[in-house]
């Protein structure tokens, strides 16, 4: 089993890539699309903003690659943060951007009329489960993530949400659909439950 993480310019990458050597997982930084092809899962970390995360993986030829690799090949797929908002159709941030369009929807701002909380949101918040199988299988007790985030991804169809967060609002954490996945939160740097997560998602099979 391998796990290539995708170097397009914005991502958290070291902090992936030892998340996964703690699960004795070998893990590749991929610099070209078509490296794709060499290892079993993919992994999008992102952080930034989404107008630039998109005008990267255009530019590098990764849209085309991803499409083939994911969507035709069925291979697993992983975005995290900023990873999972580009999967949406448009993102509103600091302009109009067309996404990846794999889950239909659209990317804002967080929202909040309580002047007390904080925007980003920068902390240790627990999600709601709403699909205790994929990345959440066998979860139990209190699941506690970090995330570090100004914007939300609103899916047309929430059945593709597989867990909830509240700040300021409720507003999606995590989706899933076939063989994609994808947290709003860092579990990368989410300890034992983001471990957890990371381990799911190794165990996910290919459609």
């Amino acid at each position: 089993m391998t796990v290539g993480i995708i170097d397009f310019g914005m991502g958290n990458l070291n902090s992936v890539a030892n998340a996964f050597e703690r699960l004795e997982c070998p893990s590749f930084l991929l610099t070209e699309p078509a490296q794709m092809k060499t290892v079993d899962r993919l992994v999008l970390p992102g952080v930034g903003a989404f107008g630039d995360g998109m005008a990267n993986l255009n530019r590098d030829g990764w849209v085309p690659a991803l499409e083939a690799e994911v969507r035709t090949g069925g291979k697993p797929f992983l975005g995290l943060c900023l990873g999972m908002q580009l999967l949406a159709t448009r993102g509103k941030e600091h302009g109009d951007w067309q996404g990846l369009g794999w889950i239909p929807g659209v990317v804002r701002r967080l929202e909040t009329t309580d002047a007390a909380i904080r925007i980003p949101h920068m902390g240790w918040n627990d999600v709601e489960i709403a699909k205790h199988d994929g990345i959440y299988k066998a979860a139990k007790g209190e699941q506690t993530f970090y995330f570090v985030h100004s914007f939300v991804f609103c899916p047309e169809d929430t059945s593709v949400v597989s867990a909830w967060c509240h700040h300021g609002e409720r507003f999606v954490a995590s989706v899933e659909r076939g063989n994609i996945f994808a947290t709003q939160y860092h579990p990368e740097k989410s300890q034992k439950c983001g471990l957890s997560v990371l381990r799911n998602f190794l165990q996910a099979s290919a459609c």
